[in-house]
């Protein structure tokens, strides 16, 4: 099998790469990366390419889906108060504009 082939994947693994690639994408990652990711936490996430089988299931481990999720207050965290405060003014600001726009 060479590098890179996601056939022995199940239909579900390739949907949750799918949904996980998405996710990156729209917080900004390129393409290349977010799909390096996405397979990564699959892997993590199911122990990589799952064939079906009574007894060959293993269970699966949610805690690679969970990390950024947690990872992604920590930055906010270590900033002033005045800093989230003007951070989250100018957010309001940003939003208040948009839907001006949009009628």
């Amino acid at each position: 099998m060479p590098k890179g082939d996601k056939s022995s994947y199940t239909d579900k693994q390739k949907r949750q790469a799918e949904h996980i690639e998405k996710g990156y994408e729209h917080r900004g990652v390129g393409k290349g990366e977010a799909e390096r990711r996405a397979w990564a936490t699959v892997n993590a996430e199911t122990g990589g390419g799952k064939k079906s089988g009574s007894g060959r299931g293993q269970a699966e481990n949610h805690a690679p889906a969970r990390k950024g999720g947690r990872l992604g207050g920590a930055a906010s965290a270590s900033r002033s108060a005045a800093a989230r405060s003007a951070s989250a003014k100018k957010a309001a600001a940003t939003r208040k504009r948009n839907t001006e726009h949009r009628g």
